[in-house]
């Protein structure tokens, strides 16, 4: 959901059944972003799962700048988890007690 005036460039926009976890991972991805002038949330109730995120950049459409953040933000977490899958299929395949080269 989107709150804000008719100016495009700015925007607050209310994410439902999320925390603080999505928030500040959005935040610094938009912070990331030459287009942002500014960006950050807040969580109106600590017992309400619910975040606004603020939004304004230099020109384009803050609608289009937090889709593309969240875009990028997705690509991020595809490569932290191919990584780390990578990283547990090697250690796998290796034999980590010959490698300890224990001796007796």
């Amino acid at each position: 959901m989107e709150h804000g005036t008719k100016d495009l460039k700015a925007s607050t926009f209310c994410l439902t059944d999320e925390d603080h976890t999505l928030a500040n991972s959005v935040r610094f991805t938009l912070n990331q972003d030459p287009r942002v002038a500014f960006c950050g949330y807040s969580i109106p109730h600590p017992s309400d799962a619910q975040v606004n995120i603020r939004v304004q950049t230099t020109g384009d459409p803050a609608s289009e700048v937090l889709k593309d953040a969240l875009q990028d933000l997705m690509l991020m977490c595809q490569h932290v988890r191919s990584t780390f899958k990578q990283a547990v299929d090697d250690f796998n395949m290796s034999d980590p007690v010959k490698a300890m080269n224990i001796e007796e």
